[in-house]
């Protein structure tokens, strides 16, 4: 069972979350190939140091493609965070970037039941 996130980390995460999500914003779609990219979620380990951050991509189509430029762009994101983020933390959490299955899962459903 996993233990209750703290109201530090939830804090932590929200805000990760909200400068995340404007920095891949501002890159624009051409940056990742065309795709629409959204930061649905981020969970911060209890020290701070790792924080997971959920995407969703459409299309579908792209998102092995847009994990990829994530990846590869990993060090670049985690610096433009460390500037928005360094007045409320003393370390900026080591981003892992993991796909946000939620809407496919729901599309597939959604194709199940019109059958």
């Amino acid at each position: 069972m996993e233990k209750q996130a703290s109201t530090r980390q939830l804090k932590v995460a929200r805000e990760l979350q909200k400068a995340l999500a404007e920095i891949i914003r501002s890159k624009g779609m051409a940056a990742f190939g065309g795709a629409l990219v959204t930061v649905s979620e981020v969970r911060v380990s209890p020290d701070l140091s790792v924080a997971k951050v959920f995407v969703s991509i459409f299309p579908s189509a792209r998102q092995e493609a847009v994990m990829g430029i994530l990846e590869e762009n990993n060090k670049a994101l985690r610096g433009e965070l460390g500037h928005i983020v360094a007045k409320q933390l003393r370390i900026v959490p080591e981003l892992v970037f993991y796909l946000d299955t939620t809407l496919d899962y729901a599309e597939h459903i959604d194709e199940l039941l019109k059958k």
